[in-house]
C-alpha cells in the first residue's frame, strides 16, 4: 500500500446548474440545455450540459453565439434555490469525509490527511454524492490542491483521477502551463514567446530564463509545474474580506450588451456565494481593465447589507456605467461585494 505523505481531494461537479435543472425537468434529459440570459438580451452562459457542449457551447460564452453553434439549444434561467439545496447536500457528504475548504457552490477540496486509504475513499466520495444528491461528479486525489484541482477536470464527465505521491511532475507535464492555479492568458502569452506551453517545458526550463522575465514569481511557477504546492486545506476561513468573480476576455470587448450579460452572471455567482455563507455585502466594487491593461477598481457602498442578484447588478452597473468610456475595449472585467457582515434580518430594499 503506498504511503500519501498528504491527501487532498478535490470535488467538481459536472454541468452543475444544468444538472440542477435536469433534477426538476427530467423531460430535458438528453437534449442540449443552456442555462444563462437571453440571446437577445445579449446573456450568457453560465452551464451547458455534456450534449451542448458537443457543439461547442461553453460556460461565459454569448448565448447568441451558443444559439448559433446549436440551433436546438434549450436556454433556461438558474434556479438558485434549488441550486443551493444541492450544495449544502454535496458539502454535507464531503464532510463526512473530512475537512472541507468550500471553494463555491459547486467546487471543494477535502483534506484526507492520515487516513490509511485515499483512494479508497475518493471513489468513495463520488459515488455518494451521485446516490445521494442524485447529481454527478468529478473527483481529483493528490498530495497538493494544485494537482488535485488538475486532475478533478481531467476526466471529465464523472471523472476519478488520482496521481499517486512521486506521480506530480509526470502528470502535469504535458498538460498546457495554463491548467496551474495562477496562470492566465497574458502569463501563458509571455511564457509562449519563450517556447514554453507545456508544463513539463516549464518545470525543466533553466531558472535563470525564467527570472530574468519574470523576476520573484519565476521560482513559483516552476515549482508549481513540477506539482509542489504547500497550500492547506483550510476548513473556517472565518469571515472572509471579500468574495469576487473576474473574466479575462479571450478578446478584448467593447460591446456594451456583452460586458453588461457579463456583469450580471457575475453578480449572480457573487450573490449566491453571499447566500451559501450567509452574509451580506455593505460594499460593491467592480475591477476594470482596459486593454492597454490600465487596471482600477471603483466602488459604492450601502447602509443596508444586499446579497441579491439583482440588488448586486444594480449597483454593480451604476458603477460601469458612470466609469466605462463608450466604446472602451475591456479585457478584463469583475465585480466583487466587500464590507461583509453575517445576516441577522434580510432586508428587501436599499437605496444609492
Amino acid at each position: 500500500m503506498i504511503a500519501w505523505p498528504r491527501a487532498v481531494l478535490h470535488l467538481d461537479m459536472d454541468a452543475f446548474f444544468a444538472n440542477v435543472h435536469l433534477l426538476e425537468h427530467p423531460e430535458d434529459v438528453g437534449i442540449p440545455v443552456a442555462v444563462g440570459g437571453r440571446p437577445e438580451h445579449r446573456g450568457v452562459v453560465a452551464s451547458a450540459s455534456y450534449e451542448a457542449r458537443k457543439f461547442g457551447v461553453r460556460s461565459a460564452m454569448p448565448m447568441a453565439t451558443a444559439v448559433r453553434l446549436c440551433p436546438r439549444l434549450k436556454i433556461v434561467d438558474h434556479n438558485w434555490p434549488r441550486i443551493r439545496d444541492c450544495s449544502r447536500q454535496v458539502m454535507a457528504v464531503l464532510a463526512g469525509y473530512g475537512p472541507v475548504e468550500q471553494m463555491s457552490v459547486d467546487e471543494a477540496y477535502v483534506d484526507l490527511g492520515g487516513e490509511p486509504e485515499p483512494e479508497r475513499l475518493a471513489a468513495a466520495v463520488r459515488q455518494q454524492v451521485k446516490a445521494e444528491a442524485k447529481l454527478p461528479a468529478s473527483v481529483g486525489l493528490a498530495t497538493s490542491k494544485l494537482v488535485a484541482k488538475v486532475a478533478s477536470d481531467h476526466d471529465k464527465p464523472e471523472g476519478l483521477t488520482i496521481v499517486r505521491p512521486g506521480e506530480e511532475a509526470a502528470f502535469l507535464a504535458p498538460l498546457p502551463v495554463q491548467v496551474i492555479w495562477g496562470i492566465g492568458p497574458r502569463t501563458a502569452e509571455r511564457l509562449a514567446r519563450l517556447g514554453i506551453e507545456r508544463c513539463g517545458q516549464l518545470a525543466t526550463a533553466k531558472v535563470e530564463l525564467l527570472r530574468a522575465h519574470f523576476g520573484r514569481q519565476a521560482d513559483e511557477l516552476q515549482q508549481r509545474a513540477q506539482g509542489i504546492d504547500a497550500r492547506e486545506v483550510k476548513s473556517d476561513w472565518g469571515l472572509p474580506k471579500s468574495i469576487s468573480q473576474e473574466w479575462t476576455f479571450s478578446q478584448d470587448v467593447n460591446d456594451p450588451e456583452r460586458l453588461k450579460g457579463q456583469l450580471r452572471e457575475m453578480a449572480a455567482r457573487v450573490a449566491d456565494s453571499l447566500q451559501v455563507h450567509n452574509l451580506v455585502a455593505h460594499t460593491v466594487r467592480v475591477k476594470f481593465r482596459w486593454d492597454d491593461f490600465t487596471t482600477f477598481t471603483r466602488q459604492k457602498s450601502v447602509e443596508v447589507g444586499v446579497d441579491q442578484a439583482d440588488q448586486l447588478y444594480r449597483l454593480a452597473l451604476a458603477i460601469w456605467e458612470e466609469q466605462w468610456p463608450p466604446g472602451q475595449k475591456m479585457r478584463l472585467l469583475g465585480v466583487a461585494a466587500a464590507s461583509l457582515k453575517v445576516v441577522e434580518a434580510r432586508q428587501i430594499g436599499f437605496g444609492f
